[in-house]
């Protein structure tokens, strides 16, 4: 069963999903590969309590880690990549490349790349964090501004 509900942040409306109660989506409004509207379930802001909480925490800057149970439906590859994701921290940034390299796949830079420009929860699995080899913001499903503006808040010292 899917429910969904849209907040609103510093980055624009946020429409989080949930599947049988788990956060499965945070999508973006003008978000390439954003879902149809039909597959997100009926209006229920229910099972987003916490997520809701952490969300609201981290944009006002006291939270730099979520702690969520998350549901991310994908191939191995893609899961291998978002939790990847996962593991870079706060304020913080890795190349695709690195992020190749630390899920067991040197040289499969664009493959990463392609992974996790479909990450479906976006901001709390931070897709955000992955720039080109030289530091430069390539590809992010919510815009270049989006990337640029949520490096900034965590501190983009990691930029070139």
């Amino acid at each position: 069963m899917k429910q969904h509900t849209v907040i609103d942040s510093p980055y624009g409306p946020l429409t989080l999903v949930a599947t049988d109660g788990v956060l499965s989506g945070l999508h973006m409004t003008d978000q390439r590969h954003r879902p149809p509207e039909e597959s997100f379930g009926s209006p229920d802001d229910t099972p987003f309590t916490e997520v809701v909480r952490q969300l609201r925490a981290y944009f006002a800057g006291d939270l730099k880690e979520f702690d969520l149970p998350l549901r991310l439906d994908g191939t191995p590859f893609q899961r291998s990549v978002w939790a990847g994701l996962r593991e870079i921290p706060y304020g913080e940034t890795r190349s695709y490349g690195e992020l190749a390299e630390a899920v067991g796949n040197p040289g499969a830079s664009r493959a990463v790349g392609l992974a996790n420009g479909k990450n479906p929860i976006g901001i709390i699995v931070p897709c955000h964090r992955v720039v080109g080899a030289n530091g430069s913001l390539t590809g992010y499903g919510g815009g270049l501004e989006r990337k640029r503006r949520l490096l900034d808040f965590e501190g983009g010292a990691a930029l070139f």
